[in-house]
């Protein structure tokens, strides 16, 4: 294979592992949205944590993957990105931290103080890690300021602007909006009707900041639109994006939410494509001389090194067998929660 076609392969599945991770640990951080809003007591902010125990950290297999392929096919940007985004890193990993530690430890004492801190400590690793990485989509289709090597030349506030912060909400409100329609296909009784209310309500905020979000891209960042100029069967994606979108408020008044779960997820492969797309072929596009930008191709490792992944089976194999474990979880209900499995459940966390 030639050198351009390995990247471009190595581009391809650097999105397949974004999506698998936007998908499958969206609805976990989802629920940590919405965990001190749906649940009215205790035995309901167990069964919302119950739902995803199970799953989180397996889901973030793929946070670790995308990690790893990065740094091993495209260190150039691996390296840029990460001395780019080095503080709102370092505040990710503390959230996801706080999120994970809350899931094992909230069970481990009766105090009513101890588990309100870990339900705050839930919540909020899960909305500031929502947010991070809206804001770090944001701030790259915008593009940073860094030198020929690659150095970031700006601060941290230059990161923040209102299209950053406004995809950051934007990406907190899909989440919400995902992880509400899992936990109502997880839950029953007076909790999954609450949910129904909140399915409604997610999407409606998402549907604004969708619009929102286009527009001000639009307008503001018409480089993100260049290649559906050049290529207009790319208008396909985003089509079939609205699609999605229209479904998911159909399904919920159906109540058919194993649909709505299938739609909410074609959007975000959606939403991922269309980012990939608007990039494409820059991983990280320079505001201040385009020429300095990181793309695929300067970026990419040896042609050899590009080459032992797609030729390597046991990548192949290893994918086959995560995918399988979360058709198991996630689709044969094993993270299913009732009020008679609490105990059970809670012990093993």
């Amino acid at each position: 294979m030639s050198f351009e076609l390995l990247v471009i392969i190595w581009f391809i599945l650097l999105n397949v592992l974004l999506i698998g991770y936007a998908i499958l640990d969206g609805f976990d951080l989802g629920v940590g949205i919405l965990h001190p809003f749906v649940a009215k007591d205790d035995t309901e902010r167990r069964l919302v944590m119950n739902s995803i125990g199970p799953l989180w950290d397996g889901n973030e297999v793929w946070l670790v993957t995308f990690g790893g392929a990065l740094f091993a096919m495209f260190p150039e940007a691996y390296a840029s990105i990460f001395s780019t985004f080095y503080l709102p890193f370092v505040l990710l990993l503390f959230a996801l931290i706080f999120r994970a530690v809350s899931l094992e430890f909230r069970s481990k004492r009766i105090s009513p103080k101890w588990r309100s801190f870990w339900d705050v400590m839930f919540f909020a690793g899960s909305t500031l890690a929502a947010l991070l990485f809206g804001v770090a989509v944001g701030a790259l289709m915008q593009g940073v300021a860094i030198s020929e090597r690659g150095d970031f030349l700006g601060s941290m506030l230059d990161l923040i602007s209102g299209f950053s912060v406004a995809v950051g909400l934007f990406t907190v409100a899909l989440l919400a909006m995902h992880g509400s329609i899992y936990l109502y296909m997880k839950t029953e009784g007076e909790l999954q009707q609450r949910l129904y209310g909140w399915m409604k309500g997610t999407w409606y905020v998402y549907l604004a900041l969708f619009v929102v979000v286009t527009i001000w891209s639009t307008l503001f960042v018409p480089a993100s639109l260049q290649h559906f100029r050049d290529t207009p069967v790319l208008w396909v994606v985003p089509l079939l994006n609205i699609v999605a979108i229209a479904n998911i408020m159909r399904a919920i008044k159906q109540e058919r939410p194993f649909y709505a779960f299938i739609s909410s997820c074609l959007t975000i492969v959606a939403l991922v494509v269309l980012f990939s797309a608007a990039l494409f072929p820059n991983l990280v596009p320079a505001v201040n001389n385009p020429a300095y930008s990181i793309t695929v191709f300067n970026g990419a490792s040896s042609p050899l090194t590009l080459k032992i992944g797609p030729d390597h089976r046991g990548h192949r194999h290893a994918a086959g067998v995560v995918l399988y474990h979360h058709y198991l979880l996630d689709v044969q209900g094993q993270g299913d929660v009732r009020r008679g499995q609490l105990l059970i459940v809670d012990f093993e966390m």
